[in-house]
C-alpha cells in the first residue's frame, strides 16, 4: 500500500482520492483549508481528512512527511509551495497545472530531487494526456510536417449565447484565454495571441470552432523543436463562442481585469456536469516516403462512477493523474527529477486500469 497525500479536496482532488481508494492499492490522506469542502466532498470513511494551511511551512512539511507522493489539486499559484515542501521532505510530487510560469518553477525545484524522487506537473487532460498522445503520434513519422492538438470540454446541452458552461477552474479558463500561447511555425518557436487562429470543423454532424489558447501544449514545443514544421494547440468550442469571448476580453478589455472577469463568469455561467470532452490530434508528414495524414479522435461523456455523477472533464483529469501515479510505482517513469508528459509511454498509459475512461466507442484512429 502506498501512502499518498492530496492537497485540495475540491471536485478534482476528491475524485482522485476516490479513484485511488477504490483501487485498493493506496492509503489516502487529503487536506484542504476549508472544513466545509472536506465535509461535502463525500469521501470514503477510510480516507483521512485534515484541515491544513498551505502557507504554514512546518505544518505542510509534517503533513506530507512519510508519504510516497503528494498530489496538488489546488490552484496553480500555490503549487510551488507544495513542490518546495515535497523537495525538502523527499516526497515525489504531481500536479494538474496548466500555468506555464508555474511549470517552469516546478522544473527548477525538481533540480533538488533525491534518488527515486520525481516532479511531474501538468498531469491532467491538456496539458497531460494530449501531450502523451501527440508525442506518440509524432514518433510514427520519419518526417513530421504538422502536428495539431485540439481539446475541448463542452456542455452537452448548451443554452446560452456563449454556448458554454463552467466545467472546471474559472482561473484556469481565464489564463487560457488571456496568456500567450506556445507554438512552432516554420520550424521556429513562436508565441501566438490567444483567441486568434480561428478554424472550424465538423465531427459527428456537429459544427465546432477552435482557436489559440495558452498552456495546453505543455512542454511538447520544447521537445519537438527542430523535428516539426508546425505545432499548435487550440481549444475546441461550439461555433460563435470565440467572437463573444474576444468582445469581452479584448474589446471591453476585461482581460486586464481578470478578477472582474472571473466574477462575471461565475455569476452568469452555470456549472454543469453534463459535459463532453473532445480530443482531436492530427499529424501530417512522411511515412515510408509517402505523404500521410493520421488522426486520433476521442469523445468522452459524463457518466456515473461509484454511485455519483461525474463530469467528463472531472473523469479525464482525475484518471490521467491516477494513471501516472500507477506508472510511477510500476517504475515506468524516469526515476529522478523533472518529468515531462511526453516522456511517458502512450502504450503504458493506455494499458493502465485508470485509462479505461479514455477508451470510448468514439475513440478511433484514421
Amino acid at each position: 500500500m502506498h501512502r499518498i497525500a492530496i492537497i485540495g479536496a475540491g471536485r478534482i482532488g476528491a475524485s482522485i482520492a476516490k479513484l485511488l481508494h477504490e483501487s485498493g492499492d493506496y492509503l489516502i490522506q487529503i487536506a484542504d483549508r476549508s472544513e466545509h469542502v472536506l465535509k461535502t466532498a463525500n469521501l470514503p470513511n477510510q480516507v483521512i481528512t485534515s484541515e491544513l494551511t498551505i502557507t504554514d511551512a512546518d505544518a505542510l512539511h509534517q503533513y506530507i512527511k512519510g508519504c510516497a507522493a503528494v498530489i496538488s489539486a489546488c490552484g496553480y499559484d500555490v503549487n510551488p509551495i507544495i513542490a518546495e515542501a515535497a523537495a525538502t521532505a523527499g516526497v515525489s510530487y504531481f500536479d494538474l497545472t496548466e500555468d506555464i510560469a508555474t511549470t517552469q518553477r516546478i522544473k527548477q525545484i525538481a533540480e533538488k530531487a533525491k534518488a527515486g524522487q520525481v516532479f511531474v506537473p501538468q498531469c491532467g487532460l491538456a496539458p497531460g494526456f494530449i501531450g502523451i498522445l501527440g508525442y506518440h503520434m509524432a514518433q510514427e513519422f520519419e518526417q513530421l510536417d504538422h502536428l495539431k492538438l485540439r481539446v475541448g470540454a463542452l456542455p452537452e446541452f448548451p443554452t446560452n449565447n456563449l454556448m458554454y458552461n463552467l466545467t472546471w477552474s474559472t482561473e484556469g479558463l481565464i489564463n487560457e484565454y488571456c496568456n500567450p500561447c506556445h507554438a512552432i511555425r516554420a520550424g521556429r518557436y513562436v508565441e501566438l495571441t490567444p483567441l486568434e487562429g480561428l478554424e472550424t470543423f465538423s465531427l459527428d454532424g456537429v459544427s465546432y470552432e477552435a482557436f489559440n489558447t495558452s498552456g495546453g501544449l505543455g512542454t511538447l514545443y520544447e521537445t519537438l523543436k527542430g523535428n516539426v514544421s508546425d505545432l499548435t494547440y487550440k481549444t475546441i468550442r461550439y461555433k460563435g463562442h470565440q467572437y463573444l469571448m474576444n468582445f469581452l476580453i479584448n474589446d471591453l478589455k476585461l482581460g486586464e481585469q481578470r478578477e472582474l472577469l472571473k466574477q462575471i463568469f461565475e455569476k452568469a455561467l452555470a456549472v454543469t456536469r453534463q459535459d463532453v470532452v473532445l480530443i482531436l490530434v492530427t499529424a501530417t508528414g512522411l511515412i515510408d516516403g509517402k505523404f500521410v495524414q493520421k488522426t486520433d479522435s476521442r469523445k468522452i461523456y459524463h457518466r456515473d462512477i461509484g454511485g455519483e455523477h461525474w463530469g467528463a472533464i472531472q473523469i479525464t483529469t482525475a484518471s490521467s493523474l491516477c494513471t501516472l501515479l500507477d506508472l510511477y510505482f510500476e517504475h515506468k517513469l524516469p526515476d529522478r527529477g523533472y518529468v515531462k508528459q511526453e516522456q511517458i509511454c502512450f502504450d503504458d498509459f493506455m494499458a493502465s486500469r485508470f485509462a479505461q475512461y479514455y477508451k470510448t466507442d468514439r475513440s478511433h484512429r484514421d
